[in-house]
């Protein structure tokens, strides 16, 4: 799509999401969901970027601001008031993300003596580590944007709560391990099980904070996160990454140029797990294409998961780009390229889903109006991706 064209559509898709999500209009109560907000933050500042528009750049800050102030607080539903990590107002209004962040699900979460049902459990709500993760991301796109460190230390402090509630060492003496869902406070495990790939956004996203608190440590001194880092470190290693997952697949490749960008530019020691990232990613869309999903029905096909994909690869385009930049001797260098140019032969993938989900006729079917939020956000980040990925 032409420049000026996708960006025009993004910015009509991210003023009907703060429209009907209650970001633009004093009318509409605020309905939060962190996962969707996390993408729209990054979204905001990069058409903040590109068009000048200073009300993007007020809609992202004020984006952060409700979302800490909704998500960060106990449900109106709920007997509890306040800041859901126990926090007096004026600590909590300092220091937001200490007791962490709710999902914003529509139910509230099950209670300790409550039966567990699988499968109402995805309508309950609490706290997922990965949708923490991603705000931390967002939060740092904020801080790098702005210049303003606070974004950095709530981003750190996130961090270190969620690291210290979410893992724990197994009475066997087994590796650590995370719990994939926590109660609101954080003080039971909702779902015991660990997510495939939630100790490795940990890593990632902790090297990408810990980097940004070295920058910024003559404004402010930052709480660091090397034990962490070195947990997490533990937990992924020997680890298989792969998946046919969609969003899965998109996420790894993410997640290799992120990690790429602190390697060339921040002078992280990570230079083998990129390409590790990269194999693991080039498995699951090999799976992926033999079943052809994008071929199905459309009310058959979920936008945000096959979105997540599409970003993915955008990923992939912009990483080919970051190891031509770097000297001829640099470590894997030629590894990574060989690897980024097998990816890139399914990069027409991109332009297909992209093209299908702009096509006002699919976006009329249940699978996309019934997530129509997330799934108008995050083709926003699929047609200007930027504010995401590049750190």
């Amino acid at each position: 799509m032409e420049q000026q064209a996708s960006m025009s559509t993004v910015r009509e898709l991210m003023m009907e999401y703060a429209e009907r999500t209650g970001l633009l209009s004093a009318g509409v109560a605020p309905w939060r969901y962190l996962w969707t907000d996390a993408f729209a933050v990054c979204n905001f500042l990069e058409l903040y970027r590109r068009t000048g528009d200073a009300h993007c750049r007020q809609l992202a800050l004020h984006l952060v601001d409700q979302v800490h102030h909704v998500l960060g607080r106990h449900r109106d539903d709920d007997p509890r008031t306040g800041w859901i990590g126990g926090l007096d107002e004026q600590s909590g209004n300092l220091h937001p993300t200490k007791g962490g962040l709710r999902i914003g699900k529509g139910m509230n979460e099950r209670r300790p003596d409550d039966p567990v049902d699988a499968q109402l459990e995805w309508d309950r709500d609490g706290q997922y580590y990965h949708y923490l993760t991603k705000w931390m991301h967002a939060l740092h796109q904020v801080a790098r944007a702005t210049e303003d460190s606070t974004y950095a230390r709530w981003a750190i402090e996130l961090a270190k709560t969620a690291h210290a509630r979410f893992t724990y060492a197994p009475s066997s003496g087994d590796p650590m391990r995370m719990y994939w869902k926590m109660s609101i406070d954080l003080s039971y495990p909702l779902v015991s099980s660990m997510g495939h790939h939630d100790p490795l956004d940990g890593f990632i996203t902790y090297l990408q904070l810990q980097a940004t608190a070295a920058k910024d440590a003559g404004k402010a001194s930052m709480p660091g996160l090397s034990a962490e880092i070195a947990e997490m470190a533990g937990m992924c290693r020997g680890k298989s990454w792969a998946t046919d997952d969609p969003l899965g697949i998109g996420g790894l490749l993410s997640s290799a140029y992120r990690l790429s960008q602190l390697i060339v530019n921040e002078g992280v020691e990570q230079a083998g797990l990129p390409g590790i990232l990269l194999d693991a990613s080039l498995m699951g869309l090999q799976a992926y294409e033999r079943g052809h999903a994008w071929t199905l029905p459309t009310d058959h096909r979920l936008a945000f998961r096959e979105l997540g994909l599409s970003i993915g690869l955008h990923a992939v385009e912009k990483l080919e780009g970051l190891i031509g930049q770097t000297p001829s001797d640099f470590k894997m260098k030629n590894r990574l390229h060989s690897r980024a140019e097998s990816l890139m032969s399914v990069a027409p993938l991109r332009d297909i889903i992209e093209t299908f989900w702009l096509a006002p006729a699919n976006r009329q079917a249940s699978s996309w109006t019934g997530h129509r939020d997330i799934n108008m956000v995050m083709l926003a980040t699929s047609l200007a991706p930027d504010g995401y990925l590049s750190l």
